[in-house]
């Protein structure tokens, strides 16, 4: 069974950063995709960005430049570098991950999903 856990949430200043894990176990092999998302309070939860089985990533526009996704399969971690960081990314952020390859990982639907980590941004 896949799970998938988030860690590294907190409270910071605007323009401060944060680093958020993903800690993920019980894949079978290396081909799948991973995901970032968010959901701020009274909003639909929005994808911010991915990585693919090949190792491409996208981001959503609002957060281009100022997060960045990696993963390492061999620690079994995804991460998620953000600066810059604004109140609007104020959200819970959760990863979530499918097997296989996506034609677009950003707008997929994602099979295995975490429980989300709080950030939290203020001026």
């Amino acid at each position: 069974q896949v799970q998938v856990v988030e860690s590294g949430g907190d409270s910071v200043q605007s323009g401060g950063s944060l680093r958020l894990s993903c800690a993920t176990s019980g894949f079978v092999n290396n081909l799948y995709f991973m995901a970032w998302y968010r959901q701020a309070p009274g909003k639909k939860r929005e994808a911010v960005a991915c990585i693919n089985s090949d190792g491409t990533t996208r981001y959503t526009d609002s957060v281009k430049g100022r997060f960045s996704i990696s993963q390492d399969k061999s620690k079994n971690t995804l991460t998620l570098q953000i600066n810059s960081l604004k109140r609007e990314d104020t959200a819970m952020y959760y990863c979530a991950a499918k097997y296989g390859w996506s034609r677009s990982c950003l707008t997929e639907g994602y099979r295995y999903w975490g429980p989300g980590t709080q950030v939290t941004v203020s001026s």
